[in-house]
C-alpha cells in the first residue's frame, strides 16, 4: 500500500495533530467531528519536555507561542487573597507548575486546524453510526447518510469516545473515575488578573477554585474542582452540570460568588469527571485509538496534551514505517507509548490523592519520597524516544 485512506474521529487536539503527521507521511486523511465547528476556549493545556520537540518538528513553534496565555506564574492564596506560595513559568526550565508553553485548548486546536485544513478533509457536524471491518478495510456509515471505505480508522474523540464504545466495548470497561469533578468556563476579567494565576485550595473539604489570565486580557478562565465518589451527570446535560456546580461550591468562599455570577452567561462551560482510560490494547484490527480515547491520564496529570502530540507523531510514523500494516504499526506505537502513558497516569492519580480532604482519624501523612516522585515526573515529561523516521516519506522535508 503506497499510502492509506485514514478516517480520524475528533477535531480537538489529538485528531488534527495526527492528521498533520499522516498527511506528511503520504496518507489521504479525513477528520470527522460531531460538533458543527471547532470548540473555542477550554482549559489551559501545557506542552512540556518532549512535547515541545514535537511542536518544533511540526513547524508550529512560532504559531503556538504566539497563541500562548503568556502566564508569568501562579500564586496560591488563602480565603482572604493573601499569597502563600509563588511559582514562576521559568521554574524547572519551563516544565514546572506553570509551563513555558501554556495555551488554551481551543487555541491549540485552531492552530492545528489552520495548519492542516488545506491538505486534510474536515467534516463537521457528522459522526460515525456504523462500522464494519474486514481483512482489507473498514466500511463506515455516517449519520449524514454517507457510506465510505477506509484502510484505517483512528478514534481521537476524547474520554467519552463513541468510536471506542463501538469497536472495543462500553465505557464502563475502560473509564476509571478518580473521585474528583472539574469545571471551567470563561468570565470577564473583572479581577485584575495580569499574567498571574490565582489558586485557592480549601484543604478541609478537598475543593479548589482557580482564576487564570488568557490571551484576551479582557477575559479570564475560572476553574473549580470538588470531590465526588461517583458521577452520574450526563456529560452533555449542561443545565444539570451547572446545578451540580452551584450545589457543591456555592459556600467555597474566596472569589467564588463573583465567579458563579457569570455561570449562566459564559459561552464555553465545561464540567466532567476527572477520569483515566485504562486499556490493555489500543487497537482492534484496523481500528486504533489515540489521546484521551485510548489513555486519558486526566487533567490532573498536566500531561494529556503532551501525550496526544507525542502519540500522534509516533502513531503516524510507525504506521508509515510498517507500510500501513495495522498489526505491525499499532503494535510498535503501543510499545513506544506505554511507558510515558503509565508515568503520566501515575502522576494524575497522585495529584488527585494530594487534593483529598484529610481523614480526621488518620495519623500524620508520611513524608513523600521526593527522589521517586522526581523520577516519575521525568519519565512523564521526557520518557519516550522520538525516532526521526528517516526511511518514511515526509512531504515537508527537502527529500520529501
Amino acid at each position: 500500500m503506497s499510502g492509506a485512506r485514514v478516517l480520524v474521529t475528533g477535531a480537538s487536539i489529538a485528531g488534527p495533530a495526527l492528521a498533520h503527521w499522516l498527511h506528511r507521511r503520504g496518507a489521504e486523511v479525513t477528520v470527522v467531528e460531531r460538533a458543527p465547528d471547532l470548540r473555542p476556549g477550554g482549559q489551559a493545556v501545557d506542552a512540556r519536555g518532549v512535547a515541545r520537540e514535537i511542536i518544533r518538528r511540526m513547524g508550529l513553534d512560532d504559531a503556538v507561542r504566539a497563541a500562548r496565555t503568556e502566564t508569568a506564574g501562579a500564586y496560591t492564596v488563602d480565603a482572604d487573597g493573601n499569597v502563600l506560595e509563588t511559582f514562576s513559568a521559568e521554574d524547572d526550565g519551563g516544565d514546572g507548575y506553570i509551563s513555558e508553553i501554556e495555551i488554551l485548548r481551543g487555541d491549540l486546536s485552531r492552530v492545528l486546524h489552520d495548519d492542516t485544513r488545506d491538505g486534510v478533509e474536515y467534516v463537521f457536524g457528522d459522526r460515525i453510526t456504523e462500522l464494519t471491518q474486514d481483512a482489507d478495510g473498514v466500511d463506515v456509515t455516517f449519520a449524514g447518510g454517507d457510506r465510505r471505505r477506509f484502510d484505517l480508522v483512528i478514534g481521537a474523540d476524547g474520554l467519552h469516545s463513541a468510536l471506542r464504545a463501538m469497536a472495543f466495548g462500553p465505557h464502563e470497561q475502560y473509564v476509571r473515575h478518580l473521585g474528583l469533578v472539574l469545571a471551567f468556563y470563561s468570565v470577564p476579567n473583572e479581577f485584575g488578573l495580569d499574567r498571574w494565576v490565582y489558586d485557592y485550595q480549601h484543604q478541609a473539604s478537598g475543593r479548589s477554585a482557580l482564576l487564570r489570565p488568557i490571551h484576551d486580557a479582557e477575559q479570564a478562565m475560572a476553574m473549580f474542582s470538588f470531590p465526588s465518589a461517583d458521577f452520574d451527570v450526563d456529560h452533555r446535560d449542561v443545565a444539570a452540570q451547572k446545578d451540580l456546580l452551584r450545589e457543591r461550591v456555592a459556600d467555597l468562599g474566596w472569589l467564588t460568588p463573583r465567579v458563579l455570577a457569570h455561570l449562566d452567561d459564559t459561552p464555553d462551560f465545561y464540567l466532567d469527571q476527572v477520569a483515566q482510560v485504562v486499556m490493555h490494547r489500543w487497537s482492534n484490527g484496523r481500528v486504533g485509538l489515540l489521546g484521551d480515547a485510548a489513555f486519558s491520564s486526566s487533567p490532573m496529570s498536566g500531561g494529556g496534551t503532551g501525550l496526544a502530540l507525542v502519540g500522534a507523531y509516533l502513531l503516524a510514523g510507525e504506521l508509515a514505517s510498517a507500510g500501513w500494516d495495522p498489526e505491525a504499526g499499532f503494535a510498535a506505537y503501543e510499545a513506544r507509548m506505554r511507558p510515558i502513558v503509565e508515568a503520566n497516569q501515575e502522576i494524575g492519580r497522585m495529584h488527585v490523592q494530594s487534593l483529598s480532604a484529610p481523614d480526621p482519624d488518620a495519623g500524620p501523612a508520611p513524608e513523600p519520597d521526593m527522589a521517586a516522585l522526581m523520577e516519575v515526573v521525568e519519565r512523564a515529561i521526557n520518557g519516550v524516544e522520538l525516532p526521526d523516521y528517516a526511511g518514511v516519506p515526509d512531504s515537508r522535508s527537502p527529500r520529501g
